[in-house]
């Protein structure tokens, strides 16, 4: 694949804009940003708990899980949500998957360049270890199901349900309100993380109309650093 190619693959993943019709009346913005509102407090909390919690403590599961049930139940309650596409090269629209599940590839491959940097700062080090903590401690089976389902969650919910509440520049609007949920936990690092995937994702939803490229990649990206950082800080 040559750099134009990648470059047009990647444009019209997260730029170029597919047309959909997805309006809403006044009532049904309303009652979705109500909505996502209440939803945004009460799962920010429950983050904020469930990583407060000893790595491999049963307690850590119960609250992870409890944390997807509020993200995917305040997503299909704030209103319907759309899967998206994406324009395929042969000119026809198609369900976002291959790119997304790249671009996620990428995304963790230039973390973990970063995460090679943030070793060397004591500081940032221990934020990073303080997650690893969960991966060195649990049942990886559990955690890859924990990370997966609640990566499906976060997306059912941000980018689909407060991404659709949001009239003006949701992109950023979205990306804000993912980055204050995850500073619930007081980790400095899940911060910068949830910024730059925020901003990924984001571009994402307002490129495709939907929420399957940024779970696909979401997904992708949660995964492969579940595996990578516990060699890197292990």
């Amino acid at each position: 694949m040559n750099i134009d190619r990648v470059r047009s693959r990647l444009q019209r993943a997260l730029w170029d804009v597919v047309p959909r019709d997805h309006r809403e009346t006044p009532a049904q913005l309303r009652r979705r940003q109500l909505v996502t509102l209440a939803f945004v407090v009460l799962g920010g909390g429950v983050l904020a708990l469930s990583l407060r919690i000893e790595p491999g403590s049963p307690s850590f599961y119960v609250a992870t899980f409890g944390l997807a049930l509020v993200w995917t139940v305040g997503a299909f309650a704030s209103g319907p949500l759309h899967l998206g596409r994406e324009l395929h090269p042969s000119g026809h629209h198609v369900r976002p998957v291959v790119v997304p599940i790249l671009l996620g590839l990428g995304l963790a491959g230039v973390f973990v360049v970063g995460a090679l940097l943030v070793r060397e700062i004591d500081l940032l080090d221990g934020f990073v270890r303080s997650v690893v903590e969960y991966a060195d401690e649990g049942s990886i089976g559990l955690l890859v199901l924990v990370t997966v389902v609640n990566g499906i969650a976060e997306e059912l919910f941000f980018r689909g349900a407060v991404y659709a509440a949001v009239t003006r520049h949701p992109v950023p609007v979205t990306t804000v309100a993912y980055t204050v949920a995850t500073l619930a936990t007081g980790n400095l690092m899940l911060g910068f993380a949830a910024v730059v995937l925020g901003a990924v994702v984001g571009l994402q939803r307002r490129a495709s109309g939907g929420i399957l490229a940024p779970i696909l990649t979401h997904v992708t990206w949660s995964v492969a650093m579940l595996f990578a950082l516990p060699v890197l800080f292990g």
